[in-house]
């Protein structure tokens, strides 16, 4: 009893999988888990070198872990959660450490924190990336909590996270809820990229013609590359390349109604709260959204027509503007989600630090990406940088590439092909380029009919005029 390291509540996919992972790293691990199938199961597959105990009993769990005690939970958000804290309280001693390591939505956790630390439990929030290999062989992990507990804690993470450089992919990121926030807004920029990758390749497809094998080495290539080097830009190639039993793509095979589990919406809820403009995440949400009225968008299709013209393009020219609207967008996303992250960190006394939280996403985390290095050095230039568009190195890079975006923009409205993500990137671009905006009209509007009052630019005051009807 209380020889074991660290503690795994939920004992599916997530959890069996980092579960190996801590013990591979020669920490004693133990999990629990109510389904005897998936307790026999983790014993079967640990080894001789693994010290490993699984159960299904909970007295018998706790007693296993040393204290201060580390559990982590891994079941799914919402009541799932307060059922398994309330089933480990009883057997828990001031100074113990709970984490969630689900995607909970940030104020559950706040409400969490602040219920156990009355009990003198420390509780922690921590969004984990990666997926089932990530947790296996290394993920990305954001935690947030106290502080001086992280330190029981830190050992354990450091060892099983992904590394960049040398350097672990984890990092304790701020107070309360810091790290399921993070992570929320991670999965936003997720939606987002994945958004563009997706009106890209459909660009290719319907708009430019390209073939399939060309369309798949294109992206096979651009992974080769610093811009767009990354997990989401891999796997699309990988994705492009899988053949079906009869030999031809799969891809050509799969539904477009697209699934989701609300933590994009989450992102651009919270967004909206905060008054902070993610247009491409909203856009990215929004088509999923859109991709479940299937049934409408076939009967449409007969009647809302647009007969394009044909159009003569060259195909290095296509493929070389269709990347840089693919960075610049790409770019303009992570610049969106950072932005979110500063305000809420002022909101929400979080004390983020950016320059840490795109270095933990370099590695392990399905965002990660050769440009997040570049993020990493623009937070170290200017630690307070409220947006990653007023770096002087990232905004030479997106004039670079913004006519090719143009271009791209301008073919797919002329080809009448849905491309939401990159026309809102372009347009949080534009705006955000503006010294001024037309909001001016909207400020007398609002007076006009509703005494809304509106500030001059010529002097200062808050005013309010008799409009003639």
């Amino acid at each position: 009893m209380n020889k074991f390291d660290f503690g795994i509540v939920g004992l599916g996919v997530m959890g069996r999988n980092l579960l190996l992972n801590i013990a591979s790293h020669n920490f004693a691990a133990a999990g629990l888990d109510l389904d005897t199938e998936k307790v026999n199961s983790l014993q079967q597959e640990a080894d001789a070198n693994h010290t490993i105990e699984a159960t299904t009993d909970v007295k018998h769990f706790v007693e296993l872990i040393q204290q201060p005690r580390a559990i982590m939970l891994l079941v799914p958000a919402g009541k799932p959660v307060d059922s398994a804290i309330a089933s480990l309280l009883p057997h828990l001693d001031k100074g113990d450490i709970i984490i969630d390591g689900g995607n909970t939505y940030f104020t559950d956790t706040d409400r969490r924190f602040l219920e156990l630390s009355e009990k003198g439990i420390h509780f922690f929030g921590m969004g984990i990336s990666g997926g089932e290999k990530g947790a296996r062989f290394g993920p990305a992990m954001m935690p947030g909590g106290d502080q001086k507990a992280y330190e029981r804690l830190r050992p354990i993470f450091e060892a099983i996270a992904a590394k960049v450089d040398g350097e672990p992919c984890v990092e304790y990121l701020g107070n309360g809820s810091a790290g399921n926030y993070v992570k929320m807004v991670h999965n936003g920029i997720e939606y987002g990229i994945m958004q563009l990758i997706s009106e890209i390749y459909d660009l290719m497809k319907r708009g430019y013609n390209l073939d399939d094998e060309t369309i798949q080495k294109t992206f096979a290539e651009w992974n080769q590359t610093d811009d767009l080097r990354s997990y989401l830009i891999e796997i699309t190639g990988n994705i492009l390349k899988q053949k079906d039993e009869d030999g031809t793509q799969l891809i050509n095979k799969i539904s477009d109604w697209a699934r989701s589990k609300g933590t994009g919406k989450w992102t651009s809820q919270n967004a909206m709260d905060l008054q902070v403009p993610v247009p491409t995440i909203d856009a990215a949400v929004n088509m999923r959204d859109m991709s479940k009225t299937k049934p409408e968008r076939i009967e449409a299709a007969k009647k809302l027509v647009w007969n394009a013209s044909e159009t003569n393009v060259d195909q290095s020219e296509a493929i070389s503007a269709l990347k840089s609207a693919l960075y610049f967008s790409i770019v303009v996303t992570y610049a969106q989600g950072l932005a979110q992250l500063h305000t809420a960190s002022k909101e929400y006394n979080y004390g983020l630090n950016l320059e840490t939280v795109a270095k933990i996403w370099r590695g392990g985390c399905i965002i990660r990406a050769t440009i997040l290095e570049d993020f990493r050095k623009a937070y170290v230039t200017k630690a307070d940088l409220p947006n990653l568009l007023l770096d002087g190195g990232i905004a030479s890079k997106l004039t670079e590439n913004q006519a090719g975006m143009r271009a791209v923009i301008q073919f797919a409205i002329q080809k009448g092909l849905p491309v939401s993500g990159l026309m809102n990137s372009l347009s949080y671009f534009d705006a955000y380029r503006s010294a001024n905006l037309p909001t001016n009209l909207i400020q007398a509007q609002r007076d006009y009919f509703g005494a809304h009052t509106y500030e001059r630019i010529d002097k200062e005051g808050v005013f309010h005029t008799q409009w003639a009807e």
